[in-house]
């Protein structure tokens, strides 16, 4: 891995072993995805810790990352709280309208995960989880008298909305990788953080708490470099199993944290079969993945079909879906060539006052590059020019507005 700062010295034979093998994408994992992750599955709720900190071993950063990394914990069953708080305007429940009808929209069903899992982009949700080994998993989202349950049992994946009665069925492949139910726990999230930490980055342990009745050392992630939005990331990892119980993203600009998804109850006791069974519902709606869409989205979108980062870092991607990174560590920013127009003005032919609204939301901003508009917030922002160049990333407007000039 990486050079880390922990309480013993490390010398530079142990930091070169360490930094030895670690894919240069890794670097920009967490800066270009905090986006997906955060729209998709995370929130701000403190998990209920315990009063008292637990008088444990003293442990040193690399030790406590090491035991992350030989965590096995393959059966278990609890429950996780959920919010967020990324500072997004008041839209007057127009967001809720937009996330609705995009679950419904076309031939999609309110129970297809990829739409209903936004849901979590805000508020705050309670979600019960349970796990047996890598091909059982099922996360329920519990809402006022209805929930949605995401079930994968070998090679199905079922998702079920009681509210409208739908179902949805689809399939993966065996032994495949990390599938969206297990995004929201505190392990999918400190498995992506973690690919992150870098020369860019401190890794230090700051103490002990309890965590779902569980004794816990809490390691701090904080970003070297100045200009990004990331201020310190914060993982109660189990004593005993290595099992991150908690994790909390709080942003440089300080207050309430931005992302803290924890258990407040857990058991790692095997979960009942049964838990994993699925039968559809008398008169329930059934919707089936299509088979052009089995492919799992590629969440590391800034990098190719082998997992590694796109090579040719000077030149903007030409497709939407083909972002070039630029910049290191936590200022790494993500670029995409839309091939049209940036945000629509109000004066702008056909775009009536859906333009103004649009530039409402967002500060306008001028440069070497030309004019655009930024949208902002309190982890993520992202530049649109008029010319089309998008500029995303967990960085301030100011080092977007650079990176746009640096590129002109």
């Amino acid at each position: 891995m990486a050079p880390y700062e922990t309480d013993d010295s490390t010398d530079t034979g142990e930091r070169d072993e360490l930094r030895a093998g670690r894919r240069r994408a890794a670097r920009y994992i967490v800066p270009v995805t905090v986006v997906g992750v955060a729209a998709a599955t995370i929130g701000l709720v403190p998990a209920l810790a315990d009063s008292g900190d637990p008088n444990l071993p003293k442990i040193t950063a690399q030790q406590l990352l090491d035991k992350i990394a030989k965590s096995d914990v393959q059966q278990l069953s609890g429950t996780v709280k959920i919010s967020t708080d990324l500072g997004l305007p008041d839209l007057g429940g127009l967001e809720s309208n937009l996330m609705s009808g995009a679950a419904k929209s076309g031939d999609g069903s309110s129970a297809d995960p990829t739409t209903k899992l936004t849901e979590l982009a805000s508020g705050t949700h309670t979600l019960r989880v349970a796990a047996d080994g890598p091909d059982k998993q099922k996360v329920s989202l519990l809402e006022n008298a209805a929930e949605y349950s995401l079930i994968h049992n070998g090679k199905d994946v079922w998702g079920y909305d009681s509210k409208s009665n739908e179902v949805f069925h689809g399939t993966t492949a065996a032994g495949a990788a990390k599938s969206d139910e297990t995004r929201a726990t505190p392990k999918g999230l400190t498995d992506e953080a973690l690919k992150s930490v870098d020369d860019t980055t401190s890794v230090t342990v700051d103490g002990t708490e309890h965590v779902a009745g569980r004794d816990a050392y809490k390691l701090l992630i904080k970003p070297k470099q100045t200009g990004t939005t990331v201020g310190t990331i914060s993982v109660a990892v189990d004593a005993k199993t290595g099992l991150p119980l908690k994790f909390t993203l709080t942003p440089a600009s300080g207050g309430a944290a931005v992302v803290d998804v924890g258990f407040t109850q857990l058991s790692l006791g095997k979960p009942a079969a049964s838990t994993f069974d699925f039968k559809t519902p008398k008169g329930a709606k059934v919707t089936t993945e299509d088979s052009a869409s089995k492919a799992t989205p590629d969440h590391s979108a800034p990098f190719g079909k082998d997992g590694k980062a796109n090579k040719d870092d000077k030149g903007l991607a030409k497709g939407a879906d083909e972002p070039t990174v630029i910049g290191k560590g936590w200022n790494s920013i993500a670029v995409f060539e839309t091939g049209g127009q940036g945000v629509p003005t109000g004066s702008s032919s056909g775009s009536g006052d859906l333009g103004g609204f649009l530039n409402s939301l967002g500060d306008q901003v001028k440069g070497d590059f030309g004019k655009g508009t930024v949208f902002s917030t309190r982890l993520v922002n992202a530049l649109i020019t008029d010319d089309g160049k998008v500029y995303v990333g967990a960085v301030t407007k100011s080092a977007l507005v650079k990176a746009a000039d640096a590129a002109k």
